[in-house]
């Protein structure tokens, strides 16, 4: 019989990893708030969230891609019984965030650098980390703490084809960033490799300048890119959400779990990952 995994949460993210999944031979289940508006990979099938209870006592395998709220772990707060009575569960992903690190001035963070989160979000995802190591029970659980997700209609290209990128230039400032695809290509690998507990880092090869970003991506269309704006000039008129992320410098670095995981990345730059998403149509 196959592993059976169920991925809580058919977003963005969840739907790539349900479908690489599938390609490696697991029966997949996903998760969904809203059943009948999901879009599921095909050959996944999907349950409402509120009702998976059946699906994880039956599976082998776990991820959860949920965010918590300021009341916790969602997945947790409505599942942690049927988690609990899973008698074939043996392994649990759960994507966290790099955010964790806090700040770090531009400093390298690796997969044992102690968290040290500075914003509230993080900060509740290290909680929700810590609130997965105990409800995973003596199993084997993966925390993947991801960079800055994007990929097909979530990139550069999209916002130079609408006109609405900007070219902020931060001297001495980098994000690390991970195309979605290789979030689902590193999520599966560790699924059929579990060892214990541990934390993995899904970020490309290469900590880039947003600004190198959007140049790339212009360049990829044939177009002018956006004129360079200094972020000192551009912070008034950022969001707040946009200006913690760019209150936070560090550099994550990936080479423990790439050799954990026995895995390269499919686009091990964001150069790599813009041209798939364009030669893929996106």
């Amino acid at each position: 019989m196959a592993d059976r995994m169920v991925v809580a949460g058919l977003g963005y993210s969840g739907g790539a990893i349900a479908a690489e999944a599938l390609e490696a031979g697991f029966a997949v289940t996903g998760t969904a708030r809203d059943p009948a508006r999901a879009a599921p990979p095909p050959g996944v099938a999907v349950v409402a969230f509120a009702e998976a209870g059946e699906a994880i006592r039956n599976a082998t395998h776990l991820v959860i891609t949920a965010a918590p709220g300021e009341s916790g772990d969602p997945v947790l707060a409505v599942h942690a019984a049927a988690i609990a009575a899973a008698p074939a569960l043996r392994w649990i992903g759960y994507l966290s965030t790099t955010g964790v690190y806090g700040d770090r001035g531009g400093g390298a963070v690796d997969e044992a650098t102690p968290p040290a989160p500075g914003q509230d979000r993080s900060k509740r995802r290290l909680v929700a980390e810590e609130a997965w190591r105990l409800a995973a029970g003596g199993r084997a659980l993966d925390l993947f703490r991801v960079g800055g997700i994007y990929g097909p209609g979530r990139s550069s290209l999209d916002e130079i084809r609408a006109g609405t990128a900007r070219r902020v230039v931060k001297p001495g400032h980098a994000f690390s960033r991970i195309h979605r695809d290789d979030i689902a290509l590193a999520v599966v690998a560790a699924a059929r490799r579990p060892d214990g507990v541990r934390v993995l880092h899904l970020v490309d090869d290469e900590p880039a300048a947003s600004a190198d970003v959007v140049t790339e991506a212009a360049r990829l269309l044939g177009m002018a890119p956006p004129p360079a704006l200094a972020f000192e000039d551009s912070a008034p008129r950022m969001s707040p959400m946009a200006l913690s992320f760019w209150s936070e410098n560090r550099v994550v670095t990936n080479a423990a779990t790439k050799a954990a995981l026995g895995i390269e990345w499919r686009c091990p730059t964001y150069r790599e990952g813009l041209a798939a998403i364009l030669a893929a149509g996106g």
